[in-house]
């Protein structure tokens, strides 16, 4: 292992000094502070068009319901036919007319309305007007029964049942699905990282396995020491690359959002949490309030130990993925020939996503949820999921940890074995695609 150090020097210095490596460091977070800019603008551009509404309201309804809003005018037409004001509406480039004949009843006069607009009107503008219409057809039938509107808000209000620990403590509906959201993004960060920078380690393997270099530093040097250095570092020119893309594109945003007298809250336009939440757990919205008591209840996530096992699994998840990627590398004579290896290294990153989403969300402690969090090549992200409800009583299991821990451990030493007999063979082969049947059979060399 005398010979690790300067491998792992070697690797990460020509990466380092790479023309590419070196341009999409610095590009990079220009162009992705550029998009989030661009989008800014562009989000801020688009709210600031008011949609005009033109009203020809014929009937005896209606007559104060469709009041302006910041986003939505409207305004009424009198004394005037439906093709008049179809061609006014037309000319002044309103975004549509809404017609309210003046035949029959309450039900009818709704039923025979119309909305006419040049193209096809968006689902935002037709959701206001039918909420409109299905408030007053709403209020119209509790009076026929009967019911005022007062009365139907007490009846209409919802309920939810409280929840608590066996110990007292008061549960919030919906935290586990949140623990697993976050705990998921540590899981997709930790995808993505492996996905990008495996690559990296597999054609550094390939270009000097193309060049014939690898035959001169195979004789000085064993292939798991050879394969481990590039691995360590690939990895340490990776983590240098993202750190600078972190505080390059931080900065940059900050004076950005200043030149260009951007509000930050332009990119929080969606769905508030609160929103969030109330469809998460399939009730009402909480208050703010109850937000203020979920924001309290992530503050005491333990995040000291979320990021601690985040970095453990990060680098072993890394480490078990680098040698699949490695050993691909040596088996093949050019990137091309790689495509038909990638999709089976990709599919349990992919399969640890998904499932872990659907089996954490609706019981982080049932069987699928262990065996995935516990299987090494997904564990790295499942267990993540898991792990911010805790350790131990009411959280992971410590063995189930432990265990996780060490099967990444057992596994990672495994491949970087089987990694290593493939290259003893597969470095010095050229212009020979092999199968998977020939890759088993150099295992058994």
């Amino acid at each position: 292992m005398n010979k690790l150090p300067l491998i792992i020097k070697r690797e990460y210095l020509a990466k380092v000094r790479n023309k590419s490596f070196v341009i999409m460091t610095f590009l990079s977070p220009i162009l992705m502070v550029g998009m989030v800019v661009l989008i800014a603008y562009l989000t801020e551009l688009n709210d600031s068009e008011k949609r005009i509404i033109s009203v020809l309201n014929e009937s005896d309804y209606f007559a104060n319901e469709f009041m302006s809003t910041e986003s939505t005018g409207y305004v009424n037409f009198e004394n005037i036919s439906l093709e008049a004001a179809k061609d006014s509406t037309a000319n002044l480039g309103y975004t549509g007319l809404l017609h309210i004949p003046s035949d029959g009843d309450l039900e009818m006069v709704a039923a025979r309305s119309f909305f006419y607009s040049k193209d096809a009107a968006s689902t935002a503008v037709l959701a206001n007007i039918e909420d409109i219409f299905q408030e007053r057809l709403r209020q119209r039938k509790l009076q026929n029964m009967g019911v005022s509107a007062e009365e139907f808000a007490q009846i209409d209000n919802g309920f939810e049942i409280n929840t608590s620990t066996f110990a007292g403590e008061l549960n919030l509906k919906g935290i586990n699905e949140l623990k697993a959201a976050i705990g998921g993004a540590f899981g997709y960060l930790i995808m993505m990282f492996i996905i990008i920078y495996g690559g990296f380690v597999m054609r550094s393997v390939i270009e000097e396995k193309t060049s014939r270099i690898i035959e001169v530093i195979i004789s000085s040097v064993k292939p798991f020491q050879l394969m481990l250095g590039k691995i360590i570092g690939t990895s340490l020119a990776g983590i240098t690359q993202f750190v600078i893309w972190i505080v390059s594109a931080s900065l940059l945003l900050l004076v950005a959002f200043a030149i260009f007298g951007i509000d930050p809250d332009t990119l929080n336009q969606g769905p508030d949490l609160t929103a969030a939440m109330g469809d998460t757990i399939g009730g009402p919205v909480p208050s703010p309030t109850k937000a203020m008591e979920y924001f309290k209840e992530l503050y005491k996530l333990p995040w000291v130990m979320l990021i601690l096992f985040f970095l453990v699994y990060f680098i072993l998840g890394y480490l078990i993925y680098s040698s699949i990627y490695a050993a691909i590398g040596a088996a093949v004579d050019n990137e091309t020939d790689t495509q038909q290896f990638i999709f089976p290294i990709i599919l349990p990153l992919m399969l640890a996503i998904y499932v872990g989403f659907f089996s954490v969300f609706s019981n982080p402690h049932g069987p699928i949820a262990v065996g995935f969090s516990l299987f090494p090549l997904t564990s790295p992200i499942v267990m993540l999921m898991r792990l911010p409800g805790g350790i131990g009583e009411g959280g992971v299991p410590i063995w189930q940890l432990v265990t996780s821990i060490a099967l990444l451990i057992v596994t990672f030493i495994g491949i970087v074995w089987l990694a290593a007999k493939i290259y003893r063979i597969g470095i010095l082969m050229y212009g020979k695609k092999p199968s998977y049947s020939e890759l088993f059979k150099w295992l058994r060399y």
